[in-house]
């Protein structure tokens, strides 16, 4: 038969993804306005205008692109940001990642062929965040 018509065809389950992994943007993706994760994993390899709020982790992938602000747990970065960044966990600036804008986490990796332009605020060892927030400005000139 042309074109394998009338053959029988099975669907192969996605079985090789994480389990928390809830949903991934391509490219050709274009999304303007705010995203919304309560949990789990996302992986952007599209473009991105606006605000990402996630309770778990977000992965910009090689072809992602994010203009706006992020506030998640955690963040990998091998594409490109363009705004500032919350992770109440950990950043990670992979090889070929770029961040331009601040960073507030208590944990930042960057590896070498990452690139940060910007300040990082980091909460002092043993201090709530209020209060390294008061160190900060006693520490400014």
């Amino acid at each position: 038969m042309p074109f394998g018509f009338g053959k029988s065809r099975q669907r192969r389950p996605i079985t090789d993804l994480p389990d928390d992994w809830v949903g991934w943007l391509e490219p050709g993706v274009q999304v303007e306005g705010k995203v919304k994760v309560e949990s789990g994993l996302i992986r952007i390899n599209a473009h991105i205008k606006g605000e990402i709020d996630c309770e778990g982790t977000v992965v910009v992938h090689d072809q992602g692109e994010v203009e706006g602000e992020i506030h998640t747990r955690t963040i990998s970065v091998t594409g490109k940001i363009k705004g500032d960044i919350h992770a109440s966990a950990m950043v990670e600036i992979k090889e070929h990642g770029v961040v331009i804008g601040d960073i507030y986490t208590p944990c930042l990796v960057v590896d070498p062929g990452g690139f940060f332009d910007g300040q990082c605020h980091m909460p002092a060892p043993g201090l709530p965040a209020q209060a390294s927030a008061g160190l900060d400005a006693k520490l400014q000139p």
